[in-house]
């Protein structure tokens, strides 16, 4: 199972709610309007070369007085905890500190099983401390589901599943997921895709299942409006696509294309929400630049964005 890419999605979907869930303490001291951008992996690995070290998502945040990378939020998920490499997590910390030349980081590590693992790192001789390094730590296992059952937080909701509760409230736990689901995320993509998050984690049984849809009729026909509301859309557009990639190229030329464009649509998407997030509103004509850029002016954009105090400081060049 693709845990890390699972996590990778959530945290790039909801960062704010992901910070707020996963750190809460740092989270409540940032700005309402600071604004959170995902930095990409990409242009992390291109920057850092062989001292890149692939996380789920680091996170910058910024002031809205224009205090340029006031903190970076390094957020690693770890299936099990015996994995978990602390002298890898402090490598990349402090690179990431050397490549926006801050500070201000904080490391965040998930934990979806429990388990034993080291909590700080001590380096140093007979005489003192040379080097300490401590990390926030979320035991999702280890933590209690009923402190986050009515969250109006989507992260802590969708994460229901994995957190610690009795197994006899194991259908409570994936029904309030579900009404968080239904609640608090209105866009029918994004709610089948979570559909799928609560489905794996809550790995219901046959009999489990039987008695959601017996006990839970009101959730049963939410799921199914998802699901007809996301087919709708789907059919709509892949008919749409279908129908121009076939008469231009015929079917295998089209689906090859269709893939490329994929990966292109979603580099741009991405440095479309950075430059959302932190300039605000994006003039037409840029948008229509980035939907008709090539991958090296994506990637070349995106390495601008973090040093960039204007929209004509990463386009102009």
């Amino acid at each position: 199972m693709f845990h890390d890419q699972n996590f990778k999605n959530l945290i790039l979907d909801y960062p704010r709610e992901a910070l707020s869930f996963f750190a809460e303490a740092e989270a409540a001291l940032l700005q309402a309007d600071a604004r959170i951008i995902p930095v990409r992996q990409e242009q992390l690995q291109e920057r850092l070369g062989a001292h890149f070290h692939e996380l789920d998502i680091p996170l910058l945040v910024e002031s809205p007085s224009g205090e340029r990378a006031a903190v970076i939020f390094a957020l690693e998920q770890e299936t099990r905890p015996n994995r978990f490499s602390i002298h890898r997590l402090a490598h990349y910390v402090l690179h990431l500190s050397e490549m926006f030349e801050i500070d201000r980081v904080v490391p965040v590590v998930i934990f979806l099983e429990a388990g034993d693992y080291p909590k700080g790192l001590a380096l140093g001789g007979h005489r003192k401390r040379y080097l300490a390094f401590e990390f926030i730590d979320f035991p999702l296992a280890q933590t209690e589901y009923q402190r986050y059952r009515n969250s109006s937080n989507i992260v802590a909701r969708l994460n229901l599943p994995n957190l610690q509760y009795p197994p006899e409230h194991k259908l409570d736990v994936y029904v309030q997921a579900l009404r968080g689901l239904r609640d608090l995320e209105g866009d029918p993509h994004k709610q089948m895709k979570y559909l799928d998050f609560i489905d794996i984690y809550a790995d219901l049984t046959d009999n489990e299942r039987k008695r959601f849809a017996a006990e839970y009729p009101e959730e049963v026909d939410a799921m199914s409006q998802f699901a007809e509301r996301f087919i709708r859309q789907g059919l709509e557009q892949g008919l749409e696509q279908g129908l121009e990639q076939g008469l231009e190229q015929g079917l295998e030329q089209g689906m090859k294309k269709g893939r490329e464009e994929g990966c292109l649509e979603g580099e741009a998407r991405i440095l479309m929400r950075q430059l959302q997030l932190k300039f605000g509103d994006i003039p037409e004509k840029v948008r229509l630049r980035i939907g008709s850029a090539a991958e090296a002016d994506l990637l070349a954009w995106s390495d601008r964005l973090f040093v960039a105090d204007s929209l004509d400081d990463i386009f102009a060049a």
